[in-house]
């Protein structure tokens, strides 16, 4: 075993968490490099709902000025191509009413340049600043109404029953004060991004809730003059070369844990792949907090882009012709986000650590250095004592498993504490050199986690990352095992003290554990998949991710299936349990966990159902400070 101490980091309470933690995001840096825009979020206590506001940074003096007072919610600015002007979301005429504004950077009130009765996703300005292409729902079934259901993705976690509403694109003229419907096709269309001379925008279409994605070129009238990908595939990040020549996208062109680079050639029609598994992933581990980063253009056939390898974020230069890879910088920390000054020597990402979270970093590339440009949660991590936490790698059957081992405040190794092992959901998700809420609050609490990667972890590669696929509750579950065992080889580590937590495939993975053993003491189990089968036919991916994890239809691997489910072992549990789940859950519905509690009741065996009226898969919805 090696094992890599890190900085001590301080754990955080429930109430600091959920109402005191605030969180930078969506950061646009200036064309000329001086200024970032950027939303700052939170939880507003009163009301247990979400607020957000738009902020500004000066990189000169360091100094700070809120930009927007109106509505609990403005977010997703775009700054204009000559970075006089910030367009943004916000709901400052009612939680019903979304409007789209603009106002000018160096101070002033905003205009209403469109309302929408549904809240726009993502902006994009026309290079010459006289539109906006602004992706948003459309469509729809008003609530109450009889909902007859024809097409398979009818419904969507965190969005519920969804019909006939998909996200289009819409462009809106600044100057008539129009706007008009560019997609129609009954698909999702994402992040519109214009072309460098403003003639054609890339959308990236999305099909069976996101399980497949193709990217679109459309002109400005909304006709279609490319698509981009497979049928099988999925497309991550892309970005125009600044001739509009050329594109480089990240995707896949089957069903893949592990993204390529390629390169498509808009006057040919055609894509040259440039990576065969470059080792990283281009987004965030699980929950995803961001989109994926969009690569930056910094020469003629060269790009920087963004990963996570091994838990921890770095920046690449891509060769667009050779498709060679160098990596020039990283950290032990987790980034999102990738906005760069027009000369591409200065960016700002956001930035998650083992003892920070939320904050936003700007890269030097001209200075050599990184440094941190906002301070939200300096106070608050200076009053709540943060867990320390510890790297571990062990190696198992050639693979090499990582592992976070975070022990409360004030660990002293002389004594002994209850350990808990936490699983990750996904099951390509990952653990990493981020800050993990949940295991600070447990080794708040006096127990030491451990937050392992087993084999089906994102950002190791491709062969780590299949190796899940048709093992579920096979190795994955003993890379788990081996890893708490070397831990609990520690003198400190009290072997009949152990519990076992985790959430979506972590809750798989919980309630395999405890019907396969009885060495667990307790269990918290979220929102599991524990029946493969009925897990199938009403997870709004069920049909599309079981059918590439598993191998296939229950009529093809039934069997499998039925021997890999949790529910068929359940019987034999005897570890206290506590089952929470949200009830709006279409990602694993509330029927897993229903399944769960009931079984464990008949098998005798003490449990309690949580249960969070209104509650999305990742509580995105429903009532975040019961949690």
């Amino acid at each position: 075993m090696t094992s890599t101490a890190m900085t001590p980091t301080r754990a955080m309470t429930s109430e600091g968490l959920l109402t005191r933690m605030r969180t930078a995001s969506g950061a646009q840096m200036s064309p000329d490099g001086q200024e970032i825009v950027y939303v700052v979020s939170g939880i507003d206590p009163d009301t247990s709902k979400g607020v957000s506001q738009l902020w500004l940074i000066r990189l000169e003096d360091k100094s700070t000025r809120q930009l927007t007072f109106n509505g609990a919610v403005n977010r997703a600015p775009a700054l204009s191509p000559d970075g006089n002007h910030i367009a943004f979301v916000s709901n400052r005429d009612g939680d019903d009413r979304w409007s789209l504004c603009v106002m000018p950077r160096d101070g002033g009130e905003a205009s209403t340049v469109d309302m929408f009765e549904k809240a726009p996703l993502s902006l994009a300005w026309r290079p010459d600043g006289q539109a906006i292409a602004v992706a948003m729902p459309i469509g729809g079934v008003p609530e109450g109404s009889a909902r007859v259901i024809t097409r398979i993705d009818y419904k969507q976690d965190n969005r519920g029953i969804i019909n006939d509403e998909r996200h289009q694109v819409v462009l809106v003229s600044l100057d008539a004060k129009g706007s008009r419907q560019l997609t129609h096709e009954a698909f999702d269309h994402q992040s519109p991004q214009w072309s460098p001379d403003g003639t054609l925008l890339a959308v990236k279409q999305t099909r069976l809730n996101g399980m497949v994605s193709h990217l679109l070129l459309i002109d400005t009238d909304g006709h279609e003059q490319a698509r981009i990908g497979t049928d099988t595939g999925t497309i991550g990040t892309w970005s125009w070369s600044p001739d509009g020549l050329s594109i480089v996208y990240d995707g896949a062109e089957t069903p893949s844990p592990q993204s390529d680079y390629y390169r498509y050639d808009v006057r040919a029609g055609t894509s040259q792949r440039l990576t065969d598994d470059p080792g990283f992933s281009s987004v965030s581990g699980f929950p995803t907090i961001s989109g994926p980063d969009q690569p930056v253009w910094i020469g003629p056939n060269s790009v920087r882009v963004h990963g996570i390898q091994a838990g921890a974020s770095g920046i690449w230069e891509l060769d667009t012709q050779t498709g060679e890879l160098d990596k020039i910088v990283w950290w032990d920390a987790t980034h999102a986000g990738f906005s760069a000054d027009d000369s591409h020597n200065r960016m700002v990402q956001g930035r998650s650590s083992l003892e920070s979270n939320g904050e936003l970093v700007l890269l030097d590339f001209e200075a050599g250095d990184t440094r941190r440009i906002t301070h939200l949660n300096d106070e608050l991590f200076e009053k709540m004592p943060l867990a320390r936490a510890d790297k571990i790698t062990i190696d198992r059957e050639g693979w090499a498993i990582d592992a976070w081992v975070l022990k409360p405040a004030g660990f002293d190794s002389s004594q002994t504490y209850p350990v808990v092992l936490d699983v990750h959901g996904g099951p390509h998700g990952n653990y990493g050199y981020s800050f993990n809420a949940g295991a600070q609050l447990m080794a708040s609490a006096g127990y030491v986690v451990v937050a392992a990667n087993p084999r089906g972890s994102g950002t190791y590669g491709r062969a780590f990352g299949e190796a899940v696929r048709g093992d579920w509750g096979g190795e994955d579950w003993r890379d788990l095992l081996a890893v708490l065992d070397t831990v609990l080889e520690e003198s400190w580590a009290d072997a009949d003290r152990t519990a076992i937590y985790g959430y979506s495939y972590g809750g798989y993975m919980t309630s395999w554990a405890i019907g396969q053993t009885d060495r667990f003491k307790a269990a918290v189990c979220g929102a599991p998949v524990f029946n493969f089968h009925s897990f199938y036919g009403t997870s709004d991916i069920g049909h599309v991710f079981g059918e590439t994890q598993w191998g296939g239809t229950p009529a093809e691997v039934g069997e499998w299936m039925t021997e890999r489910s949790p529910s068929t072992w359940i019987h034999r549990a005897t570890t206290p349990t506590l089952i929470v789940h949200g009830e709006s859950d279409h990602r694993c519905p509330i029927g897993q966990g229903e399944e769960m509690f009931v079984a464990l009741l008949k098998a005798g065996c003490e449990v309690e159902f949580v249960r969070y009226p209104g509650g999305s898969h990742l509580m995105l919805r429903g009532a975040p400070l019961a949690l």
